[in-house]
């Protein structure tokens, strides 16, 4: 069966596209910043065709990663996950966006709800367990509602509480704050999920956690990942 091509009807070069793309969702640049940016490099389009390409790419990409990477961890056991909830703004309104990594800082579920009681983290949990299967062990903050959710799925025994064992999770929340004020916040629910999934998809494919080697491994593994990224989407 042959693959569809995405970019079939388009002008623009793919690898312009994904150049854009990948400026705006991993930097924290606003449209205009990555369209002075393309500008710099001879290339004239307009941010409205940055803010068109990622709404249509950007999710294509983060799924095409996300395959890749689940195929990947189901090879390996799933030994311990972080869980914590952050609060964000949409359009003035209180939302909280759940985030699951495992023990290696990869982000495997983020979520979006408009509350953080025990439906919420049961959603959250059976979201990323059905993805990808259960865990040895849950490392989570004193949020009431992981417990009840782990009490009805039935492995309340493997939950961890404590001060400093979920910063894990903590220091993964850290860069969406960066990208939302660029955005000048969201406007929407259904953008701001949108706008989690392609951003923790990309984070995780650029995430090369420099301080655990060398800098000669750093640089090969920094170029596989491009070189990975300028194949996405390809027919």
């Amino acid at each position: 069966m042959t693959k569809h091509n995405p970019f079939q009807y388009f002008k623009t070069s793919p690898d312009i596209i994904r150049l854009a793309v990948m400026l705006y969702v991993r930097f924290p640049l606003s449209l205009r910043n990555v369209e002075d940016l393309l500008h710099e490099r001879g290339i004239e389009i307009s941010h409205e065709t940055v803010r068109f390409w990622w709404n249509r790419f950007g999710p294509l990409f983060a799924a095409e990663i996300r395959r890749k990477r689940v195929q990947q961890l189901h090879a390996h056991s799933n030994w311990k996950w972080h869980l914590d909830q952050v609060l964000v703004k949409n359009n003035g309104e209180a939302h909280y966006l759940w985030r699951a990594v495992d023990h290696e800082g990869e982000v495997l579920e983020s979520y979006v709800t408009k509350r953080r009681d025990r439906k919420s983290a049961l959603k959250f949990l059976r979201k990323t367990m059905n993805r990808f299967g259960p865990p040895h062990v849950i490392v989570t903050d004193l949020l009431r509602s992981f417990g009840a959710a782990m009490k009805v799925i039935g492995n309340a025994d493997k939950q961890e509480t404590g001060r400093r064992l979920n910063n894990r999770a903590e220091n993964s929340h850290l860069p969406f704050p960066r990208r939302e004020r660029a955005m000048l916040r969201f406007r929407r629910m259904r953008s701001l999920q949108k706008f989690v999934f392609v951003h923790a998809s990309v984070y995780n494919h650029f995430n090369q956690e420099r301080h655990l080697y060398s800098r000669e491994n750093f640089k090969l593994n920094r170029t596989a990942a491009l070189a990975e990224w300028r194949q996405l989407g390809a027919a």
